[in-house]
């Protein structure tokens, strides 16, 4: 199993997972609402669009923009059930448990806070 560092730093050889970046309205976002914050919504988020066992938009569930958590979760390969496979061998078709959800939004948090 690797560690956070070890998933970040193998995502950053990635074109496409290391050209992400906070813009300075996702800062100022983070600023204002603060980290415990931002780590409710990244646990919400999860949750809902990615732990269930099936998911009818499956590849389309995360947006590109719209708050610090969803760019993390492309920067990261956590954005849908496809990306956890290939990256993390997690399969597709079942239920993420709570320990799962919980590293997935710890490796989120990881990056952002790599972004302030």
């Amino acid at each position: 199993m690797q560690t956070i560092d070890e998933a970040l730093e193998k995502l950053q050889a990635s074109p496409f997972r290391a050209k992400f970046r906070l813009s300075e309205r996702e800062r100022a976002y983070i600023g204002e609402k603060g980290l415990d914050t931002i780590r409710e919504h990244a646990r919400g988020f999860i949750e809902t669009r990615l732990a269930p066992a099936e998911l009818p938009n499956d590849g389309r569930q995360t947006p590109m923009r719209g708050h610090p958590a969803f760019l993390a979760q492309h920067a990261c390969a956590c954005c849908c059930r496809k990306c956890l496979y290939k990256w993390y061998k997690i399969p597709p078709g079942i239920q993420l448990n709570r320990r799962q959800q919980e590293k997935i939004v710890n490796l989120l948090m990881a990056w952002i806070q790599r972004q302030l």
